[in-house]
């Protein structure tokens, strides 16, 4: 049964606090839930719990994000994570789950410390560059569950209004995350015993999300994003397998 998995509680609040983060940022969910998840889950296990939370508490955005965003580029966002994703989770058949953990957390934490320092793009948004941020993203997703950073470093130093950056932001998670349960379904990788775990972490996740997204005023986004990064950071490090 779901509520009996262990470590239900802290589960359920990684889910909660990759909501607040996801309502501060608009990103950040993955960094925040996996390295927390996959101290008590399997690998595609994590993967799935956090996949279904992240389909269905997200979709209210959708007609927003549609009037806000430029949908032809998160479709090469897509098309990229597409050829990108089965890749990643080939890799992710390859190494234990110990190995999956410091995978998760050092990759969160990695990707994060770029994110402080400002490391993004800072030439033309080509469509090629698109597709390969795109790409690359889908073999993080594959392969650690994490399929935002690229997208978010590629994003964060473009032109475009906050709004069109977090509409795109959010429709490509959602498609990245429909590849991903695609790729794992067909490869028989999908844990369907995951599944009502991960229909439960929906309630805290929501819950988080709606927290952030009311306290989050646009005159204080820096401190916003800082707390976020102290969130994941904890997070991160929280998941090394040294605390074992």
């Amino acid at each position: 049964m779901a509520l009996a998995t262990e470590g239900l509680y802290f589960i359920a609040f990684g889910a909660f606090l990759a909501g607040i983060v996801r309502g501060f940022t608009g990103f950040g969910t993955a960094m925040v839930f996996m390295p927390i998840a996959a101290q008590f889950l399997g690998p595609f296990e994590a993967l799935t719990v956090l996949l279904v939370k992240d389909l269905v508490a997200p979709l209210m955005h959708v007609p927003r994000a549609l009037r806000e965003g430029h949908p032809a580029d998160v479709l090469r966002l897509a098309l990229g994570a597409v050829l990108a994703v089965p890749l990643g989770v080939l890799l992710l058949t390859l190494i234990e789950p110990v190995t999956f953990r410091w995978g998760v957390s050092v990759t969160a934490f990695v990707l994060l410390i770029l994110l402080i320092m400002g490391v993004r793009y800072r030439g033309v948004l080509t469509k090629k560059l698109i597709y390969v941020a795109g790409g690359t993203g889908g073999l993080l997703a594959g392969s650690v569950g994490l399929p935002g950073p690229p997208v978010i470093m590629l994003y964060m130093a473009s032109t475009l209004p906050v709004s069109a950056v977090r509409a795109n932001l959010t429709l490509y998670l959602i498609l990245a995350d429909i590849i991903l349960v695609s790729v794992l379904w067909v490869g028989g990788f999908l844990v369907f015993s995951a599944l009502a775990l991960g229909v439960v972490m929906i309630a805290p996740y929501l819950a988080g999300n709606w927290a952030g997204a009311v306290m989050f005023r646009p005159e204080a986004e820096k401190i916003y994003r800082w707390v976020a990064y102290l969130i994941i950071a904890a997070s991160a490090i929280s998941g090394m397998p040294i605390w074992d």
